[in-house]
């Protein structure tokens, strides 16, 4: 009997066996301090890669998202600092970030120019118009009461990582238990037999791009809240790591496949190996390098096992037509 572990799986015990090598070598892993920094880091780039993952199912790209998440979270801080009641300036910092989705949605979806033109543009659009904004300056002097979404723990589990499991979840719902979500995989697998099946592409399309912004408010809003201040280049350095956890949690770069507990699970991978690595004393550097080997190896792997699939398709094809 033939026991197949999905990707999923895979990620699980990775995910675990990195965590135990790094308690037994990078001094203070498991000191509550350092356990407590990390939950407070992960849902930042998880919800980011969420975001980016119902993206690249549908065969996609947002290079916008850090920059839709800092624009979110500059309006905000503007609206605070302005003295605005904390609810409206949240509603004001939501409303951006889905105004910036509908952007690329609707150049993505109804003009059909390519995913990555897009959104590198309207990256470039965002960074100018913030730093119009702002002038450079970070903004802070938020109240109390704001920045206890960054800051609050519930028991020992950060606010942040409550959010991000209760998004993670319906996220998963989403994609699994409802009609749009199905389309969504649809869309990635076969855009044109799908429009020809009555599914409504463009809506499909918009919405996943409405999503990626709604997921970028989100992460904009508790950055902002933990760090006390908002500024340009406000989670700039998770862009990158947002496709890097995607991939690795194994959704297909050309779309089609991916799955929630996956990301999730990539998500961990890099935040454990990288404050276990700080621990140990190596350089940011050879993180990112490292990082980077990762990626490159994740992807090759999934291109010789999607080949291979592809291959032993097309053999049960062909000997099902021969037996006939």
């Amino acid at each position: 009997m033939k026991f197949k572990f999905s990707k999923e799986s895979v990620l699980g015990v990775i995910l675990l066996g990195m965590f135990i090598l790094m308690a037994v070598i990078a001094p203070g892993f498991l000191d509550p301090y350092n356990l407590s920094n990390m939950m407070f880091q992960l849902p930042e780039l998880g919800i980011l890669a969420l975001g980016m993952m119902v993206v690249i199912v549908t065969s996609g790209i947002d290079l916008s998202i850090t920059y839709t998440a800092a624009f979110a979270g500059v309006m905000t801080a503007l609206c605070l600092a302005a003295g605005m009641p904390t609810a409206l300036a949240v509603a004001v910092g939501v409303v951006i970030a889905l105004l910036c989705g509908l952007l690329n949605g609707f150049f993505v979806s109804v003009i059909g120019i390519s995913p990555i033109l897009v959104t590198l543009g309207s990256m470039v659009l965002f960074e100018g118009v913030i730093l119009t904004i702002t002038k450079g300056n970070a903004i802070s002097g938020f109240p109390e009461s704001f920045s206890l979404l960054g800051n609050l723990s519930i028991g020992p589990i950060p606010l942040p990582v409550i959010i991000f499991a209760v998004i993670a979840v319906i996220t998963s719902v989403m994609l699994n238990r409802t009609p749009w979500g199905r389309s969504v995989y649809k869309v990635g697998i076969n855009p044109i037999a799908v429009q020809f099946s009555g599914i409504h592409v463009k809506k499909v399309l918009m919405g996943v791009y409405l999503f990626s912004a709604f997921m970028a408010a989100i992460a904009g809003l508790i950055m902002i809240s933990r760090y006390n201040s908002a500024k340009v280049d406000l989670g700039s350095s998770y862009l990158l790591l947002t496709i890097s956890a995607s991939v690795l949690g194994g959704t297909e770069i050309s779309g089609g496949y991916g799955k929630v507990v996956g990301t999730v699970y990539a998500v961990a991978i890099f935040q454990v190996m990288s404050n276990g690595l700080n621990l140990l004393g190596v350089p940011r550097t050879i993180v990112d390098i490292l990082m980077g080997i990762i990626l490159i190896a994740v992807l090759t792997l999934n291109y010789f096992s999607a080949k291979q699939e592809s291959k032993k398709a097309l053999k049960q094809a062909i000997s099902s037509k021969v037996s006939v």
